[in-house]
């Protein structure tokens, strides 16, 4: 396994995570479907296990399902994306799911991401998304990796064409603004 090494932190950080998902199924009170589902919480485990799904609670008709089998991998290019989600007032671990075709079925998970630019293209493809509050554990892995590769760049607006000069045949460009 490839580690992450801070040169001022004393921890050995994995490149990826394993996590479990947990779905609450709840009877609905909606005349056309007889469940909704909703992701309750996501929980890092030791170790990759295989896919499974496992009853963990019941009690007055709302169950919750433990799915496993899924893991967390943080990429350089999309730092900027977990920068925001780290710094939002409130920081999320998003979940994907398959839409399913009957809305009485559960939704299966099949990611776990800390991008919101990731799973909002999921969301454009009409995809089942879930927002759930990032576990400690994830929240400071995912912070030593931005803080070990993430490097803000200053952001700075494009030249401007002077239009009138253009149609005069005096062509000038505008310096960039800071």
């Amino acid at each position: 396994m490839d580690t992450i090494k801070l040169d001022d932190f004393n921890q050995v950080l994995p490149e990826k995570m394993s996590v479990s998902v947990i779905m609450e199924k709840t009877p609905s009170t909606h005349q056309w479907i007889n469940f909704t589902y909703q992701a309750v919480g996501v929980v890092c485990v030791d170790a990759q296990s295989e896919r499974s799904v496992t009853r963990i609670h019941q009690n007055k008709g709302v169950e919750q399902y433990l799915f496993t089998g899924l893991s967390l991998q943080l990429f350089n290019d999309e730092c900027e994306s977990y920068y925001h989600n780290l710094m939002s007032p409130q920081p999320g671990c998003f979940i994907v799911a398959g839409e399913v075709d009957d809305p009485d079925d559960m939704p299966t998970p099949y990611l776990v991401s800390l991008s919101f630019d990731e799973v909002h293209a999921y969301l454009e493809g009409d995809e089942q998304v879930y927002a759930v509050e990032i576990p400690a554990e994830l929240y400071k892995w995912s912070e030593a990796f931005i803080l070990t590769h993430y490097a803000p760049t200053k952001k700075t607006k494009r030249a401007l064409t002077d239009w009138k000069a253009e149609a005069q045949g005096n062509i000038k460009t505008h310096g960039t603004v800071s």
